[in-house]
Formats: C-alpha cells, sequence, structure tokens
C-alpha cells in the first residue's frame, strides 16, 4: 500500500515551483538582463529544488542506499551554492559596491565559480539519480532518459561557463538556452507531478493499525 504524506505534497509543490523559478531565472537572466530579479529567483530556486530532492532520493533509496546518499549530499550541495551564489548578487545588486578595478570585477564568484556548483555538482547529482531510475519501477523510462539529458547539459553549461567565459558564445548560451528554458522546467515540473502522485510505501505494522 502507497500513502502520499504531507512532505510528499509539499516536496512536488515545490518541484513544480523550482520549475517555475527556473524558468523566471532565465527569462531574467538571458532576455531582461535584471541582475535583482536573475539573483532573487536563483535563490529561491536553490531552497526549493532542495526540497524537491530530498524527496527524490528518498525513493530513490530504494534502489541503493548509498548511492542514493551520495546523489542527495551532490544535490544539497549544488543547491545551497546555487542559493548562496544568488544571496550574494541579490545583496550586491541591492546595495551595489563602488567602483572595482576591471579584473577584480571580472572574478570568477568565490562561491561558485563559473557555476561550479550550480551546474558542474547539479549535474553530478542528476547522473545519480538517472542511474537509480534505470532500476525503479517508480519512474519512466521517457523521464530517466529526461534525467540523463538534463545531467550532460548542465555540466555541458558549466564546461562552457568555465572554458569559453564569453556568454554570447554559441557553446555557452545554446546549451544554456536548452537548458535553462525548457529542460530543467520540464523535468522538475514532471518531477513535482511525480512526487505529487506517488506516495511511499506503508509498512505492515502501519496498515494494521490504519
Amino acid at each position: 500500500m502507497r500513502t502520499t504524506s504531507s512532505f510528499d505534497r509539499f516536496a512536488g509543490l515545490a518541484a513544480i515551483l523550482a520549475a517555475l523559478t527556473g524558468l523566471l531565472y532565465s527569462i531574467a537572466f538571458v532576455v531582461l538582463q535584471n541582475v535583482l530579479l536573475s539573483s532573487l529567483f536563483l535563490m529561491l530556486g536553490g531552497l526549493l529544488s532542495l526540497v524537491a530532492l530530498v524527496a527524490l532520493f528518498e525513493r530513490l533509496g530504494e534502489v541503493d542506499t548509498q548511492v542514493a546518499m551520495l546523489g542527495l549530499m551532490l544535490g544539497a550541495i549544488a543547491a545551497l551554492g546555487a542559493t548562496i551564489h544568488g544571496g550574494y548578487d541579490l545583496a550586491n545588486a541591492i546595495n551595489p559596491p563602488g567602483a572595482l578595478p576591471e579584473g577584480v570585477a571580472n572574478l570568477p564568484s568565490p562561491i561558485d565559480p563559473r557555476g561550479l556548483l550550480t551546474f558542474g555538482v547539479a549535474g553530478l547529482s542528476v547522473f545519480v539519480a538517472g542511474s537509480l531510475m534505470r532500476h525503479s519501477p517508480r519512474f519512466s523510462g521517457g523521464f530517466t532518459a529526461l534525467t540523463f539529458v538534463l545531467g550532460t547539459l548542465l555540466i555541458v553549461v558549466y564546461l562552457g561557463r568555465l572554458i569559453v567565459l564569453t556568454p554570447s558564445s554559441p557553446l555557452v548560451l545554446l546549451p544554456a538556452a536548452v537548458t535553462g528554458f525548457i529542460i530543467n522546467p520540464l523535468w522538475y515540473l514532471l518531477l513535482g507531478l511525480n512526487l505529487r502522485r506517488d506516495g511511499v510505501t506503508v509498512p505492515a505494522t502501519k496498515q494494521a493499525v490504519a
């Protein structure tokens, strides 16, 4: 017997909101080029994704507890890194620092250099999730394939930002646009629907009490 707990429903809602904030972040960052909004959505998205990932890897722990724990640790580090990165940029957007030398202004973020956590480590966490989904009946083959696509794109975006640097380069812009506008929001939306629909197994003793 399976039942959907209050945390399952909350995590599902958090995943759906993470899809929305991820899309809004991409719009604010790429289209509007509004630092205040993009920072706010990055910070909120990190917190929301953390809630969703806890519920996701709890389910995947049925396949392999230790691998799921590793995936959750990577995901939590990535989510908190994105949250801190967004909070750092938001603080600077609200109270801009004084003029800095060009070399200093172009230094990577000391918290999340070139998106190491937001994209690179997040991609590794998603890959771990995909490897476990292959052995779980809770997730369809289509969603598992989408998970591997997302993990690949996140790592490509990180490598592009690390090596190419120029944001307008197609090597950076194209993977980032596909990830931010399509794949990432779609993945979190489907994950949220799955979490709200699929419950957790209730032990036999609890069934008897019910």
